[in-house]
């Protein structure tokens, strides 16, 4: 696999993790907004 594949799946699980554990649309967008911080950390390398 390639690094960026495996970089994407990675974060797939993570992002799935994180939907399963919020129990509110206010908890989805702060799981979201995470997600996307995140992303923005990574592709900043």
């Amino acid at each position: 696999m390639h690094k960026t594949s495996k970089t994407i799946a990675l974060m797939l699980v993570l992002a799935s993790f994180m939907l399963s554990g919020c129990n509110t649309i206010n908890g989805l967008g702060k799981d979201v907004e995470r997600v996307g911080e995140k992303v923005q950390g990574a592709s900043a390398r």
